[in-house]
């Protein structure tokens, strides 16, 4: 039998799952793991500039592309509760990301030795798996079931804590014979299927409502085949956006209190069935859920058991992949004779033509919807967009186009600042070939800006755009309700470079000291130029690109407390 490290036959795991990137930072409690993986080679390591940045380079990583799952290292006490907000962030999309943490010495677990802390009960509500792994040979055992949790069910992130001394302690493993676990996910019946596609029938205006699942089931193909066999129009939500193109004939818009569009609130409120595949019923979906619901019959399709009546009780459910769902709704529908549903997807269709949003302003400063009708001109429909939370995503929501599945990448219900950066720089590590277009607000772009320096260094290039209005915008429209604007504002006089005009902070500045390119724009007839001349870069020099945007201090973008009370607050163009 062969003997190895303990640490080495993990980085075989790895290997023989289907890993070959890392993303992390080496520390004394780790490095027999990174001496294993030096060895062993066939993993490409990135070097992070903080390991909260390296852990949603993982998640961006895992979202990029079917089957991945990003893995994130790092060694042990503040790597670990660094590594906390991308396990939350991944647990709430059902995101498979592999946290590596080394750890003291087992004998010296409870003797508060330096950098020691219980970071496996610190993680443990936040993952499918949080294991301090005590037994050298339990190391193997510790990761093959790693990545069957992390595939198997709702998807999920996992933490492996190992000890200095489990890691360097010599085991019998053969990495030759090794072979993952089976991967489980609930299956719907036929007779499942048929009932739902019953109460369909009933229908006279019935919608599907495509969540996240969908994409994460590589289902997107089926969804868009299923809605052309029934002529069902589709309500894709925010993580599900992408699994019908924004021009398919039957993507009826997106519905909720903000990142959604007229035209989608509009069809749902005048639907009378919804069909939810792979969807939470995220409250900035829903809004007030007797609103919501108030005259439509609700069918709920989820792989996690205890999703289904979470968020209300829908009249029928079914645990089920999504793609297993899919395939049998596709078969089943094919055996139907089916309604007509061409006057109601017309309808849906009129909606979507006339409920349109104002996008061409000339004023300057900038207002922020003329970014993305130049976003929308720059950059075509391969496209993959990258953003976090705030009033950039949630107008980005509003106002730009995304035509196929993974080219929407965010984080839906966590939503923490600083994570677009270093996200995309793990969606260009899954994918170098690719347009990846980051969008941030000014304090997003602040939070996590040293991970520039990582795409500088190992040639990872993204086109970055940054809409500075010197504030915390969404917060401040928040605070509209308390008749407030207090502690949110971001702009002072530079005294190093009096030409921010008093938005604060150089970003150009910064990003050029970081090893990256950036353009400084003031004029809306600036922005395509610009974008244009930051694609040529990116091409030319392989460095992530920064495009700021200089915007008007106060937009307030749409948004409401309910589906039908959305206030709007520039002028509509239908």
């Amino acid at each position: 039998m062969p003997r190895m490290t303990a640490a080495r036959a993990a980085v075989e795991i790895l290997k023989r799952e289907g890993v070959v990137h890392a993303f992390g930072l080496p520390g004394a409690a780790i490095n027999p793991f990174y001496a294993a993986m030096r060895e062993a080679g066939g993993i490409d390591h990135v070097l992070a500039r903080h390991i909260e940045g390296a852990s949603h380079m993982a998640e961006g990583y895992t979202r990029a592309k079917p089957g991945n799952i990003g893995v994130c290292v790092g060694t042990s006490g503040p790597a670990g509760t660094d590594m906390i907000t991308g396990l939350y962030s991944a647990a709430a999309d059902s995101i498979p990301i592999l946290c590596i943490t080394g750890q003291a010495p087992v004998a010296r677990l409870h003797k508060e030795d330096f950098q020691a802390v219980g970071i496996s009960e610190i993680a443990r509500p936040l993952t499918k798996m949080a294991m301090t792994v005590l037994e050298p040979a339990q190391v193997p055992g510790a990761f093959q079931q790693a990545f069957h949790l992390m595939r198997s069910g709702r998807p999920g992130p996992v933490l492996i804590d190992l000890p200095l001394d489990v890691q360097l302690t010599e085991i019998d493993f053969d990495p030759e014979t090794y072979e993952p676990l089976p991967v489980y996910k609930p299956a719907a019946s036929r007779a499942q299927i048929e009932k739902a596609l019953d109460l369909l029938a009933a229908a006279e205006r019935p919608l599907i409502v495509a969540g996240g699942g969908v994409i994460n089931a590589d289902a997107a193909d089926l969804l868009v085949e299923f809605a052309e066999l029934t002529g069902v129009p589709v309500i894709p939500t925010l993580m599900g956006w992408g699994a019908i193109p924004d021009d398919h004939p039957l993507m009826a818009g997106m519905a909720g209190l903000q990142t959604a569009h007229r035209y989608g609130n509009a069809t749902l409120l005048e639907s009378d069935f919804a069909l939810g595949i792979g969807n939470r019923w995220a409250n900035r979906h829903t809004g007030g859920l007797d609103t919501y619901r108030r005259g439509r019959t609700f069918v709920h399709v989820d792989i996690e058991p205890t999703q289904i009546g979470r968020v209300f009780a829908p009249d029928y459910g079914i645990v089920s992949d999504a793609r297993a769902a899919l395939e049998l709704f596709v078969q089943a529908a094919r055996e139907r004779q089916l309604r007509d549903r061409t006057e109601w997807a017309e309808s849906c269709r009129l909606r979507k033509r006339t409920l349109q949003r104002r996008t061409h302003f000339d004023a300057v400063p900038i207002k922020p919807q003329r970014v993305y009708e130049e976003m929308n001109r720059a950059f075509g429909p391969e496209t993959r967009y990258v953003t976090a939370i705030g009033l950039s995503q949630i107008a980005a929501a509003q106002f730009l186009h995304v035509y196929r599945p993974r080219n929407w990448i965010n984080c839906g219900q966590a939503g923490p600042l600083g994570w677009t950066l270093p996200a995309a720089l793990g969606v260009v590590a899954a994918d170098p070939a690719a347009q990846v277009v980051a969008l941030s607000g000014d304090y997003d772009f602040q939070f996590m800006i040293e991970e520039l320096a990582v795409g500088a260094q190992f040639n990872l290039p993204f086109i970055h755009v940054v809409v500075n209005n010197a504030y915390l915008g969404l917060i401040r429209q928040a605070q509209r309700a308390f008749d407030m604007d207090y502690c949110v504002q971001l702009a002072f006089d530079n005294i190093n470079s009096p030409e921010t005009g008093g938005y604060g902070v150089d970003h150009v500045k910064v990003a050029e000291g970081l090893g990256c390119k950036a353009i400084r724009v003031h004029e809306p007839d600036d922005i395509l130029p610009a974008l244009d001349k930051a694609k040529a870069l990116t091409a030319e020099l392989r460095v992530p690109v920064v495009v700021e945007v200089i915007l008007e201090r106060v937009t307030n973008i749409s948004m409401g407390t309910e589906l039908d009370n959305v206030k709007e607050f520039e002028e509509l163009v239908g």
